[in-house]
């Protein structure tokens, strides 16, 4: 195997390990291992197929950070930043130094979190499994072999899954645990199979260092026009986010993670992290080609055993099967992972109470209380008597992964939107006509015609109209899309129901925003809902 070990090993981070360590392997010998190890299988087309065991998704509750010197007075504590002592995790640090001396095998890869050369951060991943390995130098991005001999890495992932936390002697709240340690540039995972912990944490990693540059951390896609306008895309899962932001007329940067600095949009990743449940060829034919990709990951895809043939409809084994391939196993591609710095933003919800249009411009002060907000709303469940749609907010689009105050990042968005012009919109691409279970779901041709006006400007010189409820500009008439849907209201046959849902909805927002309200400005806090709250 060829293999490319650098002069500040393992040994001089104070890692003392008798096992045999494969530094940055290549894509090819990491696939070959893993099977020889019985980590996965060879699928008919050339993807290796692996199971992750009981966790499928990430363990969001057995994730804490060090609260220390450099946490304490900077990282938003709560719900989704759960603290841990430094004695715990000086324990927890110690049971992994003396794990790792026994290990027969470690995998070894040095990378970096961002495409952007003087805002990249180094990173060093230690597994002991092969196919983590893989999965990690797919997803971050990769050096040039010339990089890798004086590689010293500024920040350390360490991931065993065989290791087991001890509640009392670690602080975990189970045997599994993603522990973040700011002070000493330590992250330790373990008890856990599934590849996106590394990746997610390499996410919050980048979270918590940018800002401190003035460079705003983002959970978006990002695509370039023909002419050199880039488009970043907010949204949660089931906004639409992957594919509007996949268009064979733009140019793709990125599907998830992206910096924004003084002069680019930037990429943080190298690869891409999609979802395989019930993907069609029909649907999406540049994700579905990576399934036939050698060097492709695919997380609890169900395979036949004999042919070997993949079964993207079956999700007994996870609901949430993923693929990881990197980013030029997509057609049309950035060379260098980014682009110019924004000329529009989109933030994407999928209203499932019908209340929404289609599309509205904002103000940075909208801009900023929704991206505050981060709204979408969940469809009526498969619970027995549940019929109504359940309102999601998860602050910047991405509240699992952003360490600081959310107000941050805010700022942030705010200041760049003021600085570079940026016409921001809110798209909606859930429902018309009523609410889910009355209404349809919005014509997906009409959103990308919208969003084409959007993206190529003809959208900012048509007529507008001042929305009665969110006080955000909405488009009379836009050519190529029927008039009609672009008043919510008018598209509800019962406009009664209207009225009330849109109350309810305005009360939603409210009492979500009321936990920045202090933290924000008065020009914020007055570009929230304005309609009557229906407790009024």
């Amino acid at each position: 195997m060829t293999e490319r070990t650098p002069a500040y090993g393992l040994d001089q981070q104070g890692i003392s390990t008798s096992a045999d360590i494969h530094w940055n392997l290549e894509r090819a010998p990491l696939v070959e291992t893993a099977i020889q190890r019985g980590e996965g299988q060879l699928a008919k087309h050339g993807p290796i197929v692996v199971k992750t065991g009981k966790h499928t998704g990430r363990s969001a509750k057995d994730k804490f950070t060090v609260k220390d010197s450099v946490s304490e007075n900077t990282v938003w504590w709560g719900k989704t930043n759960v603290p841990m002592s430094e004695e715990h995790f000086a324990n927890l640090r110690a049971d992994f130094m003396d794990a790792l001396k026994d290990k027969d095998t470690l995998f070894v890869a040095d990378l970096y979190g961002g495409s952007q050369p003087e805002h990249r951060v180094k990173v060093r991943v230690v597994n002991e499994y092969a196919w983590h390995n893989l999965f990690i130098r797919t997803m971050l991005v990769r050096p040039d072999a010339a990089d890798l001999a004086g590689f010293m890495p500024e920040y350390t992932i360490i991931d065993l899954p065989s290791f087991r936390a001890d509640r009392e002697r670690h602080g975990t709240r189970s045997e599994t645990v993603i522990a973040v340690s700011l002070k000493e540039k330590l992250i330790l995972i373990g008890g856990t199979e599934y590849g996106g912990e590394m990746k997610k944490s390499v996410f919050g990693l980048l979270n918590f260092l940018l800002p401190e540059k003035g460079i705003m951390p983002m959970h978006c896609s990002a695509n370039i026009g023909k002419d050199g306008d880039t488009a970043i895309f907010f949204g949660l899962s089931g906004t639409g986010k992957t594919t509007l932001s996949a268009d064979p007329n733009r140019t793709l940067i990125g599907d998830d993670e992206h910096g924004w600095s003084d002069s680019a949009v930037f990429n943080f990743e190298g690869g891409c992290y999609a979802k395989m449940i019930r993907l069609s060829e029909e649907a999406e034919p540049e994700i579905y080609g990576t399934t036939r990709k050698f060097g492709t990951i695919l997380e609890n895809v169900v395979m036949d055993p004999v042919t070997r043939e993949l079964d993207f409809d079956d999700a007994s084994l996870a609901e949430n099967s993923r693929g990881a391939y990197p980013i030029d196993y997509i057609p049309n591609t950035s060379e260098d992972n980014l682009g110019p710095v924004p000329k529009t933003i989109i933030m994407l919800t999928a209203d499932a109470f019908g209340v929404l249009p289609p599309i509205a411009r904002l103000t940075p002060d909208q801009a900023m209380y929704h991206f505050l907000s981060g709204y979408t709303a969940k469809v009526a469940g498969t619970e027995i008597g549940v019929t109504e749609p359940e309102a999601t907010f998860s602050t910047c689009f991405g509240a699992p992964f952003m360490p600081r105050h959310p107000t941050v990042y805010g700022n942030l968005l705010k200041e760049r939107i003021a600085k570079g012009g940026v016409t921001v919109w809110l798209v909606n691409t859930g429902w018309t006509g009523g609410k889910y279970g009355v209404g349809h779901r919005m014509p997906i041709r009409a959103t990308r015609a919208l969003l084409n006006a959007a993206l190529d400007g003809s959208l900012n010189d048509v007529e507008f109209r001042k929305d009665p409820n969110f006080g955000f500009e909405v488009p009379v008439s836009v050519p190529d899309v029927d008039d009609s849907i672009l008043e919510p209201r008018e598209t509800w046959d019962d406009k009664d129901a209207y009225d009330a849902t849109a109350a309810k909805l305005v009360d939603l927002f409210n009492e979500n925003f009321a936990i920045f309200a202090d933290h924000v400005d008065q020009g914020v806090r007055e570009a929230g809902p304005v309609g009557q709250p229906a407790n009024a």
